[in-house]
């Protein structure tokens, strides 16, 4: 069997001119900002999750699904926040018994 090397291909245009990286179209965020975002977000979802539980208690809800949905929204988000923070932890405990 014989191997030869990869080709690289020309790509058009450069990873600037993507809307997704052009600065001029989204402000760079820090990570304390975008991690402040995201527990913001989880906790709207849960906060919205409560408000749906007691409007259906009060009978301004008839629609169950809506309760259930915001309640399954909420959860799910705030078991990936903690596997994101478990994982963060396990990362820094590794980081901590490296030795230098």
């Amino acid at each position: 069997m014989r191997i030869e090397a990869l080709k690289l291909a020309p790509v058009k245009g450069s990873l600037a001119e993507t809307p997704i990286l052009d600065k001029s179209v989204q402000p760079e965020k820090s990570f304390g900002e975008f991690l402040q975002e995201a527990l913001d977000n989880v906790n709207k979802l849960q906060n919205d999750s409560k408000q749906a539980s007691l409007n259906l208690a009060a009978g301004k809800i008839e629609d169950v699904a809506e309760v259930t949905i915001a309640s399954e929204k909420a959860a799910i988000a705030l078991q990936l926040t903690m596997q994101v923070r478990n994982k963060v932890v396990d990362a820094y405990q590794e980081v901590m018994r490296m030795q230098v």
